[in-house]
This record gives C-alpha cells, structure tokens and sequence, in this order.
C-alpha cells in the first residue's frame, strides 16, 4: 500500500473556529476538517459550479436553514456546515451515508437507502472517508517529543569516618561505585 502524503495544516484561524465550533456540536473536529479540505481546501472564497459557497460549500438555501447570512464568512460558514453534518448524523447511523447526503442531499440517500449511483457522490465519500483516516491516522502517530540525553552522574561521596588505635577520629571521603 502506498505511503499517503501528509496533510497540510489547516489555516490557524480556520483551525480554531473548527476546532470551537465542533466541540460545540458534538463533532470530530477531524471529520469537519476533512470535509472542508475535500470541498474547498479551505478557501473561503470558494464557488462551485452549482452555486455551494464558502468552506464548506453550503448551497444557499442550506445556509438560510442554519442561519448563515454570509456564507464567504468562515465562522458562519463552519458553523452551518457543522449544524448541518450534526443533523445527516441524526438521519443516518453511518458516517459514509452522512456524507453521502451532505454531497447529494438526504433525499438522494433515502431513495437509494446508500450511496446514490452518481460518480461524484461515490469520489466525493471516498475522498473525505480517505483524508478523515489519513488525519485520524496522523493525530494518533504523531512522534512523542525526544527528551535530551539524561548525563549519568556519579553518586556523591560518602563521608566514613574510623577511629584508629590511639582514640584518634579520622574523616575520609569515599567515592561510592555501583
């Protein structure tokens, strides 16, 4: 199997509003991101050819549902985008169906009662499925930081004190070896 390439870090401010508003939601953060990769790669300003807008590619009477008034605004966007994969969730159990019917709708996905038999619906689940994994993948194998070289010291020296023949009290240091 083919090594997958990295995923470049999503923008900070795009970072945290996902990171805010899905934790508000009850979203994995990690799902909203790869959805915003596979329908904008994080370009705000993104159109597609059937009018969706935005990171997320809220389609406008989408966005009017869940209250986005500017829908070139990510923190509106997100956050309709978000409310909107949380109620696919309420509809169906299984996170392919979910974005099966955020691509073709849930009506699509309740006639076919699956993925619905159109090719960009099918690359489009596979697509997010894909970079969810890799970003799930990525979160779990991130290398633990390497601590410095801890230098081995030796133990200090012990005091030992004798007293010899004529009542005479003598203090040595001695070094202690392991």
């Amino acid at each position: 199997m083919p090594k997958l390439p990295k995923m470049p870090p999503a923008p900070e401010r795009i970072r945290a509003i996902v990171e805010e508003k899905s934790r508000q939601h009850g979203l994995d953060p990690l799902l909203v991101h790869s959805v915003i990769r596979a329908e904008s790669n994080y370009n705000p300003y993104a159109i597609s050819p059937k009018g969706a807008e935005g990171l997320m590619q809220l389609i406008p009477s989408t966005a009017r549902q869940y209250g986005v008034r500017n829908a070139f605004d990510p923190e509106q966007n997100i956050e309709g985008g978000i409310r909107y994969l949380k109620y696919l969730q309420s509809l169906f159990t299984d996170e392919r169906l979910v974005l099966a019917a955020y691509n073709a709708g849930e009506g699509a996905v309740a006639k076919y009662g699956w993925i619905p038999p159109y090719a960009e619906t099918q690359d489009y689940v596979y697509k997010v499925g894909r970079y969810y994994g890799l970003a799930r993948r990525e979160k779990t194998q991130r290398p633990q930081p390497i601590l410095p070289a801890v230098k081995s010291t030796p133990p200090p020296p012990v005091l030992q004190e004798f007293v010899d023949g004529e009542g005479r009290i003598h203090i040595t240091l001695r070094q202690v070896n392991d």
